[in-house]
């Protein structure tokens, strides 16, 4: 390999793991949402989510 290649492959390796690491940081510092602070949801929202988890899903038939 020749140098550029090398410098290259490093500097995408440090971008790829580095992006690795700060999204693990993040995820560590804030790990869940709390839903007691989420706003409520509107009653059209929650009928709809009621009579679509009764529905068949939906299959490929290729």
């Amino acid at each position: 390999m020749t140098g550029p290649a090398i410098g290259l492959l490093l500097v995408s390796a440090l971008i790829l793991w580095g992006g690795l690491s700060v999204s693990i940081a993040f995820i560590r510092a804030r790990p869940e949402v709390d839903e007691a602070t989420l706003p409520p949801l509107a009653d059209e929202t929650v009928e709809s989510d009621e009579r679509r988890e009764q529905q068949p899903h939906p299959t490929r038939d290729t």
